[in-house]
């Protein structure tokens, strides 16, 4: 117990045993009853209240993290205590879990938190106000809503900041904010200077407004320099139902992106009246699919295995990896924390796939991963679902998508994005027609997104990012196998 050593050794205590000898009793590490109780949903008759209390800001700020994913309404109000403590990371986490609950009457203190110089905390109240309206919950506190959300859209000096205002008006497609939202994603696409941010304002209006905004403007995008900002503007036009947009579609079919070719693909078939693809037995002719690179990890040799090989368990607060969450800036908020993180081979047919996986943020996530594929049990799982422009999807043995190892684990809901190459867990859904994620119900499939997927965020638990083999993800298709995945020396960020 690295991190949280110093608390543990610091409760140590010495007590009377039967017989009047001393014995030497070790309190439990306060990390593993964060987690314990996180994981559980229960905020521990108090003593997460008593962690989140704590002098230390990496354990307050910890509790403050697990107080929100157990989403029960008790937690918060030990949350919106410190929804202005003067630590960043506590006050950072404990908006954010206020998020995670969603009282309504919560919403007045997350929308005025996002006014703050303090990037970190930035992030957690925009995060939080996507899901109060994404809930419905922000009532009359909509407009003021999304005037912050504006607010922040142009004037955060930080582009993360902006970019993710950006992505939060993709919930005000409907409601009194709704004209008022499209326009500010509208200049935000014409004069911010941050590509980043211009992809993300536009990911917006191909999720919530791809008929409310000028043509014109989505036009003119695909003639962009940046593949992301041609890439969003080519999925928004497909939305738009006018078939009119077809012939500025077709010279899209030749973009140098591989992506967007594929979007303009699927773009065309939907504004044709046809469905998209479900499914990617064979890859489109004449793609401009990225060069074939040099393997950039060939020389690392696997790590070796030592659990038995079958089905997994599920893991243990034990096996999961410590690293601290101390997050101050948006940057901290929106990706790793600095220190060693684990990292894969996943060996395919078509080639090698690195990741960099994050325990920081998803802790039990990891350790689940990590052991279903030191038993062996990832070895030779077919690519079962690869939607273009989408995810491609693994980690069922049965190949069909409907099997696991027998048991689920928590959601570790976190602030991360996912963006091209992010890798989460897949979960089960409820039956059409008010299809949605089951909280809690992941197993051992896996998916990776090929493109941002940002409407995913609220509800699937990021773990990690690819850091090699782009060139054999865009040659994926669901003949493919995943022959094996293989734990190599860590590296540190």
């Amino acid at each position: 117990m690295k991190w949280f050593g110093a608390l543990a050794a610091a409760s140590l205590a010495m007590t009377v045993a039967s017989g009047g000898a001393l014995a030497q009793t070790t309190a439990p590490d306060p990390y593993a009853r964060i987690l314990t109780l996180e994981s559980t949903r229960s905020l521990g008759n108090g003593e997460l209240a008593g962690y989140l209390a704590s002098s230390d800001a990496r354990l307050a700020a910890r509790a403050a993290l697990a107080i929100g994913r157990t989403r029960l309404a008790a937690g918060a109000p030990l949350l919106l205590a410190h929804a202005t403590d003067d630590r960043a990371p506590v006050r950072a986490f404990a908006v954010y879990g206020l998020g995670l609950i969603g009282r309504p009457e919560d919403a007045k203190t997350v929308v005025m938190s996002a006014i703050t110089p303090v990037g970190a905390v930035q992030i957690a109240a925009l995060d939080a106000i996507g899901r109060y309206q994404a809930a419905g919950d922000l009532g009359t506190l909509q407009a003021g809503a999304a005037d912050v959300l504006a607010l922040e859209l142009k004037d955060a000096p930080d582009p993360i900041v902006r970019a993710r205002a950006a992505t939060e008006f993709g919930a005000f497609g409907t409601g009194p904010a709704s004209f008022f939202a499209s326009l500010q994603l509208v200049r935000a696409v014409q004069t911010d200077k941050d590509d980043s941010v211009r992809w993300h304002a536009l990911w917006s209006i191909y999720r919530a407004f791809p008929t409310r905004v000028p043509r014109e403007l989505l036009t003119a995008c695909l003639r962009d320099a940046n593949e992301l900002v041609r890439l969003e503007a080519v999925r928004a036009l497909g939305r738009t139902k006018d078939k009119h947009m077809i012939a500025a579609l077709q010279p899209l079919l030749d973009d140098p992106s591989w992506r967007v070719q594929e979007q303009a693909h699927e773009s065309i078939l939907v504004l044709s009246g046809k469905s998209q693809s479900d499914h990617l037995a064979a890859l489109l002719p004449d793609l401009h699919l990225p060069a074939v690179q040099p393997d950039p990890f060939a020389s690392l040799a696997a790590l070796p295995r030592t659990g038995p090989s079958g089905k997994p368990v599920a893991p243990t607060v034990a096996s999961a990896i410590q690293l601290p969450l101390l997050p101050t800036t948006a940057a901290d908020m929106t990706g790793p924390a600095p220190g060693p993180h684990p990292r894969v081979r996943i060996v395919t047919t078509k080639g090698n796939l690195y990741l960099t996986l994050y325990p920081e943020w998803a802790p039990l996530t990891v350790a689940n991963f990590l052991n279903v594929a030191d038993h062996g049990y990832y070895d030779n799982n077919r690519w079962f679902r690869i939607v273009p422009d989408f995810v491609v999807q693994t980690g069922d043995p049965t190949d069909n998508g409907d099997g696991d190892a027998g048991y689920s684990i928590g959601a570790e809901e976190n602030p991360l994005e996912q963006a091209t190459g992010i890798i989460s867990m897949g979960m089960n859904y409820t039956d059409p027609p008010n299809a949605h994620a089951i909280r809690d119900s992941a197993g051992t499939q896996f998916y990776i997104d090929l493109s941002p997927q940002l409407h995913l965020d609220r509800d699937f638990t990021v773990f990690g990012k690819l850091e090699g083999g782009q060139d054999v993800l865009a040659r994926l298709v669901e003949s493919d196998r995943m022959i094996r995945v293989e734990r190599l020396p860590d590296v540190t960020l």
